[in-house]
């Protein structure tokens, strides 16, 4: 301290901020920030869900075979024999509303963003399965090198789907979103072959192209940009 006087308050400071700095378990932070992670997560995707369920309820071709499931199954009938002269018409109304959203529930498969929410996808189970899916991905992938690569096997559907939609280069979410008939078609035009998917790929563009090219607004958008432009800069001289 007498040979540097200056460094006095630094040391000071170094000291008391050491002393006094909170002693928190770096792994307690971390499995706190998880669980909130995984929290938000599920409740974010359940609203989804529910704004899901809420919207086919007002489509007609789900609201209207709701309507006839439950009348089959007599829930209707209870609900207004149960509350005729106990509760108002609205709360009635509500929970024939009810009714038929839990309907719409069991009976449609909701798939990609909106589906429901499964514990197994929230980000702390993720974690402690991530071992489990390790193991699974290397017994997966050695037996795809085994079958399909040293013994020749022909793909299987499964096997061709998912050729398909790496090609596609899309997630197991959004590729289960897709229709049906979608998927047909894709195994009809045997898209897991390269060329065969190449070819699909570019009559997909010409098909945007040609949409784009009828589309008012987009001609509206390639005039601007033609004439105006997105921003010049342009020197005056003086």
């Amino acid at each position: 301290m007498l040979d540097h006087p200056e460094e006095y308050y630094s040391h000071y400071y170094h000291y008391y901020r050491r002393r006094l700095a909170p002693r928190v378990d770096v792994r307690i932070v971390i499995l706190v920030s998880v669980c909130a992670i995984s929290v938000f997560q599920f409740f974010s995707w359940w609203n989804s869900y529910n704004k899901a369920i809420n919207y086919l309820a007002t489509v007609p071709k789900y609201r209207i075979q709701a309507m006839e499931i439950a009348k089959e199954q007599g829930l209707l009938r209870k609900a207004k024999e149960k509350g005729r002269n106990k509760k108002s018409k609205e709360e009635i109304r509500d929970e024939e509303e009810n009714i038929i959203k839990n309907i719409i529930k069991s009976k449609v498969d909701i798939k990609g963003g909106y589906q429901k929410p499964q514990i197994r996808d929230l980000l702390l189970f993720q974690i402690l399965l991530a071992p489990v899916h390790l193991c699974s991905y290397i017994v997966w992938y050695c037996r795809w090198v085994y079958n399909f690569n040293i013994k020749g096997k022909e793909y299987g559907e499964e096997e061709r789907l998912y050729l398909i939609r790496k090609s596609m280069k899309m997630s197991k979410s959004q590729f289960d979103s897709l229709e049906d008939h979608q998927k047909e078609t894709f195994l009809k035009r045997e898209l897991w072959i390269k060329e065969n998917y190449e070819v699909y790929k570019q009559e997909q563009e010409e098909e945007l192209k040609q949409k784009l090219a009828n589309n008012p607004r987009w001609k509206r958008y390639r005039r601007w940009m033609r004439n105006e432009g997105p921003g010049r800069l342009t020197f005056v001289d003086d």
